[in-house]
């Protein structure tokens, strides 16, 4: 195994450890280590992979170590990032289903599920305001308020799918035509 097949491995298997609470609450600790401890991606390149992976279907804790260890490491690496990030679920689920199942009257056991609620609850509060700062600082506040308002009414009000709020978004950039440039002046 190369160098980068062992970072890779290491890297989503914490993800797959700590990311307890399923694929959302596993998007703080991807980014915290494919974009700030490796560099392997940047905000942008993050934000747009998480776009994407949210209007395809399937569990996104896959979709994205998917994609990115095909970016780093190609077919390899793909295999390596859903391999390791998937392992210690896996291997987790086995083991602990079967206590749970013997043991699930007692109140500790009960009490553990419910604790971690706001431990998750944090981390997707901070990748919140992480995406906040982003689009703040690309798009405006207004504008960036406008569209979260806009999105929010029609997920939680109207019931429509985040999937096709993204894509429609991303069609409306892809079709938007780009302003020409005007000779002699700089852009």
């Amino acid at each position: 195994m190369s160098a980068s097949q062992r970072r890779l491995f290491w890297a989503f298997l914490r993800i797959g450890l700590f990311g307890f609470g399923g694929g959302p609450s596993m998007i703080p600790l991807i980014r915290a280590e494919v974009v700030s401890r490796h560099g392997w991606l940047d905000d942008d390149e993050f934000a747009d992979i998480l776009a994407i992976a949210n209007t395809l279907p399937g569990p996104i804790a896959t979709k994205m170590p998917g994609y990115i260890g095909y970016r780093v490491g190609g077919i390899a690496g793909c295999l390596t990032a859903v391999i390791a990030v998937i392992g210690p679920t896996i291997v987790a689920m086995i083991a602990l289903l079967g206590l749970f199942s013997r043991y699930r009257d007692v109140t500790w056991i009960q009490g553990m599920g419910q604790g971690v609620v706001p431990v998750v609850m944090v981390m997707m509060a901070q990748l919140t305001w992480d995406f906040w700062q982003k689009s703040r600082l690309t798009l405006g506040w207004l504008v960036s308020l406008a569209l979260a308002t806009c999105a929010g009414g029609l997920i939680y009000w109207l019931g429509v799918h985040p999937g096709w709020i993204i894509g429609a978004v991303l069609i409306t950039a892809l079709l938007r035509p780009t302003p020409r440039a005007v000779k002699g002046v700089a852009r």
